[in-house]
């Protein structure tokens, strides 16, 4: 988007309000924000042409990659070592998920607050196990913090 933003910029398409108002409403729609940047950019330089070329070039060449990936994956997943490099793949995701999370967890976590966390993450756990789904739990695990009141400020952290 920033790409996109000194390009437009350098051509005279767009200033730092319309960059602004362009961000917004592409944070606002579902999808990715980068299309939708995208068709806004195309749109306030030629109107539904515009928007519909920027839709296509933003849209269609990551959609051939994709499918060709897919086809790809499809043709060697059978292969024994492509599945355990799937697996090992998928277990670094989960191991980086889980230290980033508790990363930003950890300064929320003291005896103030630890109670909470606590039954926020056990409703959580209920909500996974019954299969709920990923809007459901967030929605609940929304309304049991609302419900809780607010959370004890975290002391500030001297290191990064």
């Amino acid at each position: 988007m920033e790409l996109m933003r000194r390009s437009a910029a350098r051509e005279g398409w767009l200033d730092e309000r319309g960059h602004a108002l362009l961000t917004a409403v592409s944070r606002l729609t579902p999808g990715t924000n980068v299309i939708a940047y995208s068709v806004g950019l195309g749109w306030s330089v030629r109107g539904w042409l515009g928007a519909g070329v920027a839709m296509l070039a933003a849209s269609v060449p990551a959609s051939v990659i994709i499918a060709a990936l897919a086809a790809t994956f499809v043709r060697i997943d059978r292969y024994p070592v492509v599945r355990v490099a799937i697996v090992v793949g998928v277990l670094a995701a989960t191991v980086l998920v889980a230290a980033s999370a508790w990363h930003l967890m950890r300064p929320y976590l003291n005896r103030a607050t630890g109670p909470r966390a606590a039954l926020i993450s056990a409703v959580v756990a209920a909500l996974l196990i019954i299969g709920a789904t990923p809007v459901r739990i967030l929605l609940v695990a929304a309304a049991v913090g609302a419900l809780l009141g607010p959370a004890a400020t975290p002391a500030p952290s001297l290191h990064r």
